[in-house]
């Protein structure tokens, strides 16, 4: 579902990125710039068409296609070093946050050629580019005013919910659930979550571990001997599948936009991938895997007996306090959803046709922003799962991932992203400075992470 993701670009950013047109360019600097057009096009037809022009063999594109829209987008801060052949470069996705993109020329192929681009964690993060405040109360007028400004551009409509220490700070509502019958966003409504849902189910599958119906090291073949492709259920563990790590692919691909409609349950997704071998050995790589936390949502289902979202409703939702939370097919009319938007020629315009029947166990359902503070403060509090795999769960797993299991992480803060056509969310919490970040949106990405990213960012440390 291709669409075009605008990122918003922080005064930070252009403060200190490099300007391309004082820079000789290079072969590897040319390379970069072409490269990341396509990658922020969030579209396969363009990032398939660089890669047939700079290296027709090259097997990265579902997962290029799944950081773009994950991201937000990606803007140049900085080229770190550049000799022709090799370049190093820091870049920021909409969330403020900095990743490296290392490219590697191959000129016994010809001057245009590529051996590879990779992406990875940057070392060092955003201290020292964006100061923190002082106080709660500079954090709340410093929120106001870029939601002030984000709405007069038309860049954000949505909700924003932010509590320290349980104590309500910011309670936004801006901007239209509805366009068309100019139904307003108040904090009530419900807005789709995209990947957030991750967060539920690893929570999920940790609390099985917990009842040792599952075990992190047990395989897919050990909970389902009929998997379709006995190498990946042999080969394949829950800790890969949590963190990412067992090659697995993903689920946004041709075959799936050919079925939208039909591709209703969770085992109908594994009757299109299931057959489909590994994108690489288990554990030798993180590249972010749709399809494994729908494998995940399966296990769930198997280790319980109960469907994912009956299992989902009873262990997590109701006893953290989540009524407005869930994952019902789009046909049920949800009465208080907020219609989702992406931008075209003539303006905004509904992503209805780019959403799925339903929501799953890796992403899609929805909630509102109460919801998921009380998420974070159930889980938070040794509610839902104990306290040692809540640290487990949200501590980085694997070297420059900033992935736990299930949950995105940078050392100061733990929480997930969404981010689709028209759906933009994220949860940020803060064990340290007590600090819950919640925003829900409507538009395109950035909107929600750009919000979640200031306030983050900026927040006093004490």
């Amino acid at each position: 579902m291709p669409c075009r993701m605008k990122l918003f670009i922080a005064t930070i950013f252009v403060v200190v990125s490099t300007i391309a047109s004082s820079q000789t360019i290079t072969p590897a600097r040319k390379a970069f710039d072409l490269w990341l057009a396509a990658f922020n096009s969030d579209d396969r037809a363009t990032i398939s068409a660089f890669w047939k022009d700079h290296n027709p063999g090259w097997k990265g594109i579902d997962r290029e296609l799944s950081v773009s829209r994950e991201s937000g987008g990606l803007t140049l801060v900085k080229v770190l070093s550049d000799d022709g052949a090799h370049l190093e470069a820091i870049v920021a996705d909409a969330g403020e946050t900095f990743l490296g993109v290392t490219v590697r020329m191959n000129s016994q192929a010809g001057e245009a050629a590529i051996e590879r681009i990779d992406i990875h964690g940057a070392e060092g993060s955003q201290e020292g580019l964006i100061p923190h405040l002082a106080t709660d109360g500079e954090l709340v007028k410093a929120v106001q005013g870029e939601l002030d400004e984000m709405v007069r551009a038309d860049k954000f409509a949505g909700t924003v919910l932010i509590v320290r220490h349980g104590k309500e700070l910011v309670g936004e509502a801006r901007g239209e659930a509805d366009r068309l019958t100019h139904r307003k966003i108040d904090m009530d409504t419900q807005f789709r979550l995209g990947s957030m849902n991750k967060m539920f189910t690893a929570v999920g599958v940790l609390q099985l571990v917990e009842k040792k119906k599952l075990r992190l090291e047990g395989t897919i073949a050990e909970y389902w001997p009929d998997y379709p492709n006995q190498d990946v259920a042999r080969k394949v563990t829950v800790r890969n599948l949590l963190m990412h790590t067992g090659g697995t692919g993903d689920i946004f691909t041709p075959e799936y936009e050919a079925r939208r409609l039909e591709v209703k349950t969770l085992q109908d997704y594994v009757a299109l991938y299931g057959k489909r071998a590994l994108e690489f050995e288990p554990g030798t790589q993180h590249r972010y895997s749709n399809y494994g936390f729908v494998i995940l949502g399966v296990l769930i289902e198997k280790a319980s007996g109960l469907s994912y979202y009956d299992y989902v409703r009873k262990y997590i939702y109701a006893p953290a306090g989540m009524k407005d939370t869930d994952s019902k097919p789009e046909s049920d009319n949800i009465a208080k959803l907020a219609a989702g938007y992406m931008p075209s020629a003539e303006g905004w315009k509904s992503n209805a046709d780019t959403l799925p029947y339903r929501g799953t166990s890796a992403g899609g359902g929805y909630s509102t922003v109460g919801d998921l503070v009380r998420f974070a403060e159930a889980l938070s509090s040794g509610k839902l799962v104990g306290l040692s795999w809540v640290r487990e769960a949200t501590r980085e797993q694997q070297t420059e991932t900033r992935y736990g299991y299930g949950f995105e992480t940078d050392g100061n803060y733990w929480g997930h992203s969404g981010a689709a056509p028209g759906i933009n969310g994220e949860l940020r919490v803060y064990p340290k400075s007590g600090y819950v970040i919640a925003v829900l949106s409507n538009l395109e990405p950035p909107a929600a992470m750009r919000i979640a990213a200031f306030a983050g960012h900026r927040a006093p440390e004490r």
